[in-house]
């Protein structure tokens, strides 16, 4: 099936942004309304998906299309589904060209988050239309290197299950999988009934990205060790 490619338009929220400032840096945010206007017209934010199918549900691993993907936790995420959504979001690469003319660090620091509100503000809106378009009461996602267990060298599979990528909206994956622009987001989006965090199976504590707390309830289900993991930070 070919890709579907779309823009994404948002509109970054000021109010928002200032609340997910660290207490110390909201002092001065007046100053940094015209960076978020800077912002507002250096993100182009698009996606590229398709539908896929599994093939077939293996221990520990999934094939998708003919592609294997090795995940315990994925494999029990999917143990019902037969529908996947493989995706990549970007935001293009302008606001990082914008930081690397800048050596301010704070502004370059202010920026990043920038972004990272953008790519949030993108992927609900993506995620919001794909549960319209596809008739999905609820829907999750995984991310290769999102936990130990989903490895990020899981995004070559996930790169060819979509097909080129880098021609659709821009992206494209170094040696170490890393993708280009930075400001750029994958996974696979499945349905589901039970809303699923990969945050709820991660003990790393203080995470910004952190959407739901650690569970170790959670963890148990999905045989992830216990042992040794520290006190966690609840931020959502």
């Amino acid at each position: 099936m070919p890709l579907i490619t779309e823009d994404i338009p948002i509109t970054l929220d000021p109010e928002g942004l200032r609340k997910s400032l660290p207490l110390g840096r909201r002092e001065h945010w007046e100053e940094l309304l015209p960076l978020v206007d800077k912002a507002q017209r250096l993100i182009h934010p698009r996606v590229t998906f398709r539908p896929a199918y599994i093939d077939e549900k293996e221990e520990g691993a999934v094939r998708i299309e003919g592609l294997l993907f090795q995940s315990r936790v994925l494999r029990k995420n999917l143990d019902q589904v037969q529908r996947v959504f493989p995706y990549v979001i970007t935001l293009g690469p302008e606001l990082e060209a914008e930081a690397r003319t800048s050596e301010d660090i704070l502004h370059n620091y202010y920026l990043d988050i920038i972004g990272n509100m953008a790519l949030s503000l993108a992927r609900a809106r993506f995620e919001k239309g794909l549960r319209k378009a596809y008739r999905l009461e609820g829907v999750s996602f995984m991310s290769p290197g999102s936990l130990q267990d989903w490895g990020l060298e899981e995004q070559g599979p996930l790169f060819s299950l979509l097909g080129d990528v880098y021609r659709a909206i821009g992206v494209r994956l170094t040696e170490s999988f890393l993708m280009l622009p930075r400001k750029s987001l994958s996974g696979l989006y499945f349905p589901t009934e039970i809303p699923f965090y990969s945050c709820q199976l991660c003990p790393r504590k203080s995470c910004p990205g952190r959407r739901a707390p650690f569970d170790p309830e959670v963890a148990r289900a999905y045989d992830i060790p216990l042992a040794g993991t520290p006190e966690q930070d609840t931020e959502t």
